[in-house]
Protein backbone atom coordinates (compact mmCIF):
# COMPACT_ATOMS: atom_id res chain seq x y z
CA UNK A 1 0.00 0.00 0.00
CA UNK A 2 1.11 3.45 -0.27
CA UNK A 3 0.04 6.37 1.31
CA UNK A 4 -1.82 8.81 -0.52
CA UNK A 5 -3.16 11.60 2.00
CA UNK A 6 -2.84 12.00 5.73
CA UNK A 7 -5.96 13.63 7.16
CA UNK A 8 -6.89 14.82 10.33
CA UNK A 9 -8.88 11.58 11.24
CA UNK A 10 -8.01 8.83 9.14
CA UNK A 11 -5.28 8.18 6.72
CA UNK A 12 -5.68 6.95 2.85
CA UNK A 13 -3.70 4.46 0.97
CA UNK A 14 -3.58 3.04 -2.60
CA UNK A 15 -4.68 -0.62 -3.27
CA UNK A 16 -3.21 -2.92 -6.10
CA UNK A 17 -7.03 -3.77 -6.95
CA UNK A 18 -7.87 0.02 -8.20
CA UNK A 19 -9.71 1.19 -5.15
CA UNK A 20 -8.99 2.89 -2.02
CA UNK A 21 -8.45 1.96 1.59
CA UNK A 22 -9.35 4.32 4.73
CA UNK A 23 -7.40 3.76 7.98
CA UNK A 24 -9.37 5.59 10.65
CA UNK A 25 -7.24 7.42 13.66
CA UNK A 26 -8.50 8.13 17.65
CA UNK A 27 -8.20 12.08 16.68
CA UNK A 28 -11.44 14.19 16.38
CA UNK A 29 -12.27 17.63 15.51
CA UNK A 30 -12.19 20.49 18.17
CA UNK A 31 -10.96 23.06 20.32
CA UNK A 32 -9.19 23.24 24.12
CA UNK A 33 -9.62 19.57 24.24
CA UNK A 34 -13.97 19.59 23.37
CA UNK A 35 -15.12 17.80 20.85
CA UNK A 36 -16.68 20.01 18.29
CA UNK A 37 -17.91 18.88 14.37
CA UNK A 38 -17.24 21.99 13.36
CA UNK A 39 -13.50 23.29 13.90
CA UNK A 40 -11.45 22.77 11.38
CA UNK A 41 -8.96 21.35 13.36
CA UNK A 42 -8.05 18.28 15.83
CA UNK A 43 -8.58 19.22 18.92
CA UNK A 44 -8.26 15.80 20.84
CA UNK A 45 -7.59 12.33 20.87
CA UNK A 46 -10.23 9.97 21.94
CA UNK A 47 -8.97 6.43 22.93
CA UNK A 48 -10.95 3.56 20.48
CA UNK A 49 -12.83 6.55 18.54
CA UNK A 50 -11.55 5.38 14.92
CA UNK A 51 -12.77 2.04 14.99
CA UNK A 52 -16.01 3.05 17.16
CA UNK A 53 -16.76 5.43 13.79
CA UNK A 54 -15.96 3.00 11.41
CA UNK A 55 -18.75 0.60 13.04
CA UNK A 56 -20.95 4.15 12.81
CA UNK A 57 -19.39 4.71 8.92
CA UNK A 58 -20.28 0.74 8.11
CA UNK A 59 -23.90 0.86 9.50
CA UNK A 60 -25.34 3.76 7.60
CA UNK A 61 -23.26 2.79 4.53
CA UNK A 62 -25.49 -0.48 4.74
CA UNK A 63 -28.40 1.47 5.28
CA UNK A 64 -28.08 3.81 2.42
CA UNK A 65 -27.65 1.07 0.72
CA UNK A 66 -31.01 -0.36 1.20
CA UNK A 67 -32.64 3.04 0.27
CA UNK A 68 -30.62 3.26 -2.76
CA UNK A 69 -28.29 5.78 -2.35
CA UNK A 70 -24.57 4.88 -4.20
CA UNK A 71 -21.73 5.67 -1.86
CA UNK A 72 -18.31 4.68 -2.47
CA UNK A 73 -18.27 2.14 0.21
CA UNK A 74 -17.20 -1.37 -0.61
CA UNK A 75 -16.01 -3.34 3.01
CA UNK A 76 -14.38 -3.10 6.29
CA UNK A 77 -11.90 -4.49 8.35
CA UNK A 78 -13.47 -3.68 11.92
CA UNK A 79 -9.81 -4.93 13.68
CA UNK A 80 -7.96 -2.76 11.69
CA UNK A 81 -9.96 -0.19 11.36
CA UNK A 82 -9.61 0.17 7.85
CA UNK A 83 -12.55 0.50 4.91
CA UNK A 84 -12.20 -0.56 1.39
CA UNK A 85 -13.96 2.23 -0.85
CA UNK A 86 -14.03 2.97 -4.78
CA UNK A 87 -12.06 5.90 -5.82
CA UNK A 88 -13.51 9.44 -5.86
CA UNK A 89 -11.71 12.05 -6.83
CA UNK A 90 -12.76 15.33 -4.55
CA UNK A 91 -13.60 18.54 -5.73
CA UNK A 92 -10.84 21.37 -5.44
CA UNK A 93 -8.63 20.67 -2.53
CA UNK A 94 -11.39 19.13 -0.33
CA UNK A 95 -14.71 20.16 0.12
CA UNK A 96 -16.80 19.67 3.08
CA UNK A 97 -20.82 19.67 3.07
CA UNK A 98 -22.46 20.62 6.10
CA UNK A 99 -25.96 19.86 6.65
CA UNK A 100 -28.15 22.07 9.17
CA UNK A 101 -31.38 21.09 11.00
CA UNK A 102 -30.74 23.54 14.35
CA UNK A 103 -29.04 26.93 14.38
CA UNK A 104 -25.76 26.00 16.15
CA UNK A 105 -21.94 25.95 16.84
CA UNK A 106 -20.49 28.25 14.02
CA UNK A 107 -23.42 29.05 11.99
CA UNK A 108 -24.40 30.93 15.67
CA UNK A 109 -20.98 31.95 15.58
CA UNK A 110 -21.07 34.09 11.66
CA UNK A 111 -25.31 34.76 12.15
CA UNK A 112 -26.00 34.56 15.70
CA UNK A 113 -27.43 38.70 15.53
CA UNK A 114 -30.21 37.37 13.58
CA UNK A 115 -31.15 33.92 15.20
CA UNK A 116 -31.21 32.40 18.65
CA UNK A 117 -28.88 29.44 19.34
CA UNK A 118 -31.15 26.14 18.68
CA UNK A 119 -33.44 26.86 16.30
CA UNK A 120 -34.77 24.82 13.92
CA UNK A 121 -33.89 25.41 10.49
CA UNK A 122 -36.97 24.21 8.44
CA UNK A 123 -36.03 21.62 6.11
CA UNK A 124 -32.02 21.60 6.70
CA UNK A 125 -29.74 24.38 5.66
CA UNK A 126 -26.59 23.04 3.55
CA UNK A 127 -23.40 25.00 2.93
CA UNK A 128 -20.45 24.17 1.68
CA UNK A 129 -16.44 25.16 2.88
CA UNK A 130 -13.17 24.46 1.21
CA UNK A 131 -11.00 22.27 3.35
CA UNK A 132 -8.00 24.66 4.25
CA UNK A 133 -6.93 25.05 7.66
CA UNK A 134 -4.47 28.08 7.15
CA UNK A 135 -8.03 30.26 5.89
CA UNK A 136 -10.24 28.83 8.47
CA UNK A 137 -12.37 26.57 5.92
CA UNK A 138 -14.36 29.34 3.96
CA UNK A 139 -17.62 29.13 2.68
CA UNK A 140 -18.07 28.87 -0.78
CA UNK A 141 -21.54 29.11 -2.80
CA UNK A 142 -22.56 27.38 -5.49
CA UNK A 143 -22.05 29.91 -7.83
CA UNK A 144 -18.41 30.33 -6.38
CA UNK A 145 -17.86 26.70 -6.79
CA UNK A 146 -18.99 27.00 -10.48
CA UNK A 147 -17.19 30.33 -11.46
CA UNK A 148 -14.20 28.50 -9.73
CA UNK A 149 -14.21 25.55 -11.70
CA UNK A 150 -14.77 22.86 -9.05
CA UNK A 151 -18.18 21.24 -9.99
CA UNK A 152 -20.79 22.58 -12.33
CA UNK A 153 -24.15 23.73 -10.59
CA UNK A 154 -25.86 20.63 -11.68
CA UNK A 155 -22.94 19.16 -10.07
CA UNK A 156 -23.90 21.34 -6.83
CA UNK A 157 -27.84 20.48 -7.02
CA UNK A 158 -27.46 16.91 -7.07
CA UNK A 159 -24.45 16.96 -4.14
CA UNK A 160 -27.12 18.96 -2.24
CA UNK A 161 -30.29 16.78 -3.17
CA UNK A 162 -27.95 13.80 -2.13
CA UNK A 163 -26.88 15.56 1.46
CA UNK A 164 -30.96 16.25 1.90
CA UNK A 165 -32.22 12.65 1.86
CA UNK A 166 -28.93 11.35 3.31
CA UNK A 167 -29.64 13.52 6.62
CA UNK A 168 -33.25 12.52 6.42
CA UNK A 169 -32.21 8.72 6.53
CA UNK A 170 -29.90 9.65 9.81
CA UNK A 171 -31.84 12.00 11.75
CA UNK A 172 -34.59 9.84 10.95
CA UNK A 173 -32.58 6.83 12.54
CA UNK A 174 -31.33 8.63 15.57
CA UNK A 175 -35.18 9.97 16.32
CA UNK A 176 -35.69 6.45 16.68
CA UNK A 177 -33.89 5.80 19.45
CA UNK A 178 -34.56 9.10 21.20
CA UNK A 179 -31.95 11.32 19.69
CA UNK A 180 -32.00 14.85 17.42
CA UNK A 181 -29.62 14.88 14.86
CA UNK A 182 -28.73 18.74 15.10
CA UNK A 183 -25.72 18.90 12.21
CA UNK A 184 -23.71 16.47 9.89
CA UNK A 185 -20.49 17.15 7.88
CA UNK A 186 -20.45 15.01 4.58
CA UNK A 187 -17.70 15.06 1.76
CA UNK A 188 -18.88 13.99 -1.62
CA UNK A 189 -16.56 13.20 -4.70
CA UNK A 190 -16.41 12.23 -8.43
CA UNK A 191 -16.47 8.83 -9.09
CA UNK A 192 -16.61 8.56 -13.35
CA UNK A 193 -19.28 11.48 -13.80
CA UNK A 194 -21.28 11.12 -11.14
CA UNK A 195 -21.09 12.91 -7.55
CA UNK A 196 -21.13 10.00 -4.83
CA UNK A 197 -20.80 10.21 -0.65
CA UNK A 198 -17.27 9.75 0.44
CA UNK A 199 -14.95 9.36 3.18
CA UNK A 200 -17.20 8.27 6.57
CA UNK A 201 -20.81 8.83 8.37
CA UNK A 202 -19.44 8.68 12.29
CA UNK A 203 -20.47 10.12 15.28
CA UNK A 204 -17.71 12.29 15.10
CA UNK A 205 -18.76 14.36 12.24
CA UNK A 206 -22.36 14.96 14.02
CA UNK A 207 -24.17 16.79 16.60
CA UNK A 208 -26.52 14.59 18.57
CA UNK A 209 -28.29 16.12 21.51
CA UNK A 210 -30.57 14.04 24.05
CA UNK A 211 -33.23 16.25 25.27
CA UNK A 212 -30.79 19.58 26.34
CA UNK A 213 -27.55 17.50 26.20
CA UNK A 214 -25.01 16.83 23.51
CA UNK A 215 -23.91 12.82 22.97
CA UNK A 216 -19.94 12.83 23.12
CA UNK A 217 -19.08 10.84 20.04
CA UNK A 218 -18.23 7.37 22.11
CA UNK A 219 -21.85 7.14 23.63
CA UNK A 220 -23.50 8.46 20.47
CA UNK A 221 -22.20 5.01 18.82
CA UNK A 222 -22.96 2.49 21.41
CA UNK A 223 -26.71 4.16 21.31
CA UNK A 224 -26.36 3.75 17.55
CA UNK A 225 -24.82 0.25 17.43
CA UNK A 226 -26.12 -1.40 20.51
CA UNK A 227 -29.89 -1.05 20.48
Amino acid sequence: MKKIYEGKTKDVYSLDNGNVMLKFKDDCTGKDGVFDPGENTVGLKIDGIGRENLKTSIYYFELLKKAGIKTHYVSADIENATMEVLPGKVFGHGLEVICRLVATGSFIRRYGEYIADGTPLAGGYVECTFKNDEKGDPLVTSEGLAALGVMSEEMFASMKEQTLKITKIVADDLKSIGLDLWDIKFEFGYNGDEVILIDEIASGNMRVYKGKDIVPPVELTKLILNR
